[in-house]
Parts: structure tokens; sequence; C-alpha cells
């Protein structure tokens, strides 16, 4: 199979490309605009894969979208491309609703000519748009988001990735494009870019500086490790149905409290210090229209697909400490030249 990966040297992005070259065997061609989050030490386990192939270009470009398509003939394509912090979301809307909806756009109408031409594998071909589960908003004590739940967004983030939803769907059932969305939970492992909030206090921990929580830290979300993540998205392409939607998440419901605790335990545990890792914790004034609870109904991913998550909250948290632990050379540059971990997403007058 040949997968067009779209961010495919961010976080998620470059986790699929590895399983699909080291774990499948796929062909694999990375369409990413290389902005502050796209890395491409991220992609050196494959780099030198014949079956890796990598395209710098801005999804919002349609001559060289569809110039990608003519030239690659993909089977698939996994649409990963967007801006993804809620923080600089709120303080820098306008690149959110440039790439997450124009692009979005772009690429649908790309995909959609290139399908309607009979290129490539047509009775296989599919479009697997990659979404999350803050679209649906907020949940209270009770509950968790299923494929039903009706979109609610908090944020511009989340509110330009409900946008890109509706139109991917809407490609599905007016132009009959073979469309499939997923949702997610919160991802977390290794290769994460340092402005999000676990590798955020684990580097924060290592220097010593102080492990900002916003509000009370009883904000809630469902963590998924991003190699599940990986796993789910090549059985939704292959497996599941075009029209269809399919919400990914962990099972791990995790205040953010008790995520920063968790990693301070653990960094006690692999890097003693004078004075416990705890000691740094400190309470910050909250982001603006802070969702409260995430959870994800994994339900009909996993009846429907048999895809489960392997990793717990517990074992994917001590692989993502250690790995950030023994991989430096990765997240060192970031630190010195791209975010010092400096807070952001606050109201600008």
């Amino acid at each position: 199979m040949r997968v067009i990966v779209t961010g495919g040297a961010g976080f998620i992005g470059s986790a699929v490309c590895r399983h699909f070259i080291l774990d499948l065997d796929h062909e694999v061609v990375v369409l990413d605009k290389m902005t502050y989050a796209g890395n491409e030490a991220s992609l050196a386990p494959v780099a030198s894969s014949p079956r890796f192939f990598f395209e710098k270009h801005d999804i919002c470009d349609g001559d060289a979208v569809r110039a990608i398509f003519s030239r690659y003939q993909p089977d698939a394509v996994i649409h990963l491309a967007a801006e993804s912090h809620v923080d600089r979301s709120i303080s820098g809307s306008d690149v959110f609703v440039k790439t997450n909806v124009l692009g979005t756009f772009t690429l649908l109408e790309a995909a959609r000519g290139y399908f309607s031409a009979g290129k490539g594998a047509k009775d296989h071909f599919r479009f697997v748009h990659v979404s999350t589960d803050e679209v649906y908003g907020s949940l209270g004590d009770a509950g968790l988001f299923t494929e039903k739940t009706a979109y609610d967004p908090s944020s511009p983030y989340s509110a330009t990735k409900a946008a890109s939803d509706h139109l991917a769907k809407a490609w599905q059932r007016t132009y009959g494009l073979p469309v499939i969305v997923s949702n997610c939970s919160n991802n977390y492992g290794p290769y994460h870019f340092p402005e999000k909030l676990i590798p955020l206090i684990i580097l924060n921990a290592l220097d010593r500086k102080a492990l900002p929580v916003y509000g009370d830290g009883s904000n809630i979300r469902d963590w998924l490790y991003v190699e599940d993540h990986a796993r789910a998205l090549q059985t939704i392409l292959t497996a599941g149905r075009p029209g269809e939607t399919y919400n990914i998440g962990g099972r791990n419901e995790r205040s953010n409290i008790d995520v920063v605790r968790d990693i301070c335990s653990l960094m006690d545990r692999l890097r003693p210090a004078s004075t416990s890792y705890h000691d740094l914790i400190t309470f910050v004034a909250d982001r603006p229209g802070h969702d409260m609870r995430y959870a994800i109904d994994a339900t009909k991913c996993e009846t429907e697909l048999g895809w489960f998550a392997q990793e717990t909250f517990e074992t994917g948290i001590e692989k993502t400490v250690h790995w950030y632990l023994d991989n430096p050379d990765w997240w060192e540059p970031l630190r010195r030249r791209v975010y010092k971990g400096e807070r952001l997403g606050l109201l600008t007058s």
C-alpha cells in the first residue's frame, strides 16, 4: 500500500510513518509544511528506507497537492496535518482557520479529482480524516463521547477541527469520496513536541523549573499512547467503512494534577534529586474556555474493528518518561531554538 500522510513530520504523523514502514512495509509519502512542530528527526528511523518519500509543501497549495497525487498515485490518504495546540489558537487563531479548514478543503478537492478520474486503486482508495475529541466540547462528571455526540467546540482550535470534520463528511455524502473520520483522545508518548503537557512537565522537571498546572488541576483527559493510535489508524484504514466515524480512546481517564504527580513520582525514582519533583508543582491561572472533562467511548472501534489500546496509562507514561530521559539529542535543540517552556495562549488586549 502507498499512503500519503499529511503532517507526517509531526507527533502523531511520525508515529504513523514509523509504524507503516517499519512494521507493515507500506510505502509512505509525507506531505508536511514543516512548521515549528514538524521535525525531521522524528522521521530518522525511516528516512533511509526506500519506502519513504518526503514532500515539503503546504496543504493549502492546491497545485502542489494535486501534483503529489498525480506523481505518487496513492492508495490512501491519512490526513493529520493541522495546527493543534489549544493555547496557540487562543492568541493566534488565523493560522488555525487557514490550515485546518482551508487546508482540509484543498486536500479533499485534490483527492476528489484524483478519485473521480479513476486513478490509483479506486476500488479500495480511502481518505482517513483524523480529528479530536475536543470537537464534542466538555463532559460533565459522567458519560462518554460517542460517535453520535453533538459537536460543541469551545476553543478556536476545536472549532476549526469541527469545521474540517464537517467538510470531510460532506465530501463523502455529496461527492462519494470514500472518507472515514476518526476522533481521538489526548495522545502522548515519544517525539511529542515540548509545548504539550506531558513533555513540558518532564523537561521542566529535568531543568528543576516550575511544573505549571492550570487552575486546580482537576480537568480530566482520556490519554491514548501514540503508538496505539497509529495502530488504530491502520485498522480504520483497512477495515473501516467509508462514511463512518470511529472514536479512538485509551480508556485512561486522568486529571491533569494526577498526570503531573505520576510524572513526578517516576522522576523521583528514575532521576532522583536532592528534593522531590513534587515540590516543583505550581498552580497557574487557568486557560480561557478550558473544557473540564473529555472521555472517549471506543466501543465501536473495539467491537467492529477489533482494535484495543495495548498500553495502560501506567505502562505508557513510564515508557514516555524513559524515552525523554534517554533522548536529549531529540528534544534539546527544540528547547534551545524553538520552544523554551514559556506560557502560551494568554489573552492580549
